[in-house]
C-alpha cells in the first residue's frame, strides 16, 4: 500500500498526482475507491501500485486515509 499527498487534480481532465517521498503516482479518477471521482489537493491518500496502460506507474483503489 502507497500512502501520499495529492500535488495536483484537475477535475475536469479528471486526473492527477499524487507524490509519496521521492515518487509521484498518476491518478485517474477511475481509480478512486469511493466512487466519487474527485480527489482534493493536499488531502492524504493511499492506494495501490499497478502498471498503468502506457506502462507507467500509477495508483489504483485510492482512498482518503
Amino acid at each position: 500500500m502507497i500512502e501520499g499527498l495529492v500535488t495536483e487534480y484537475d477535475v475536469a481532465r479528471g486526473d492527477g498526482w499524487v507524490q509519496s517521498g521521492a515518487q509521484s503516482f498518476y491518478v485517474h479518477c477511475v481509480n478512486v475507491a469511493d466512487g466519487s471521482r474527485v480527489l482534493n489537493v493536499g488531502s492524504a491518500v493511499r492506494g495501490q501500485r499497478a502498471v498503468g496502460r502506457l506502462g507507467h506507474d500509477e495508483l489504483v483503489s485510492v482512498e482518503n486515509v
